[in-house]
């Protein structure tokens, strides 16, 4: 997680994208109140994109965090609030199931003040 970290800060898609297996899917949840992809994202190429666009934001903090007992990424402003919190199925191999959360009322619980 620490090396996707890195690499979507530094917005690196090639380096974000031989992260990710070749069949994987990230689902995004924006509650309909901040833009997310409706539509589950499929495969390495368009997921590494969605990282790069959801988690390279200049001005914002991404740290490797657990989530829900999975590993996982939080990106927070400047201000401790949470803009994104990820969630990843991983082994072995590259990661193959990513959960984006963008909806601000699901994030509550991951701002630091």
């Amino acid at each position: 997680m620490r090396r996707l970290a890195d690499a979507c800060a530094a917005g690196d898609l090639g380096a974000v994208e031989p992260l990710l297996a070749a069949d994987v899917v990230a689902v995004c949840d924006g509650g309909g109140l901040v833009p997310a992809a409706a539509d589950p994202v499929c495969g390495s190429g368009d997921v590494a994109l969605l990282l790069i666009g959801v988690l390279g934001r200049p001005g914002t903090d991404l740290s490797v965090e657990s989530v829900n007992g999975l590993p996982g990424l939080v990106l927070r402003r400047t201000d401790g609030t949470a803009v994104a919190v990820v969630a990843a199925r991983c082994g072995a191999a590259p990661l193959s199931t990513l959960w984006i959360v963008l909806n601000p009322a699901k994030l509550n619980g991951w701002h630091r003040r």
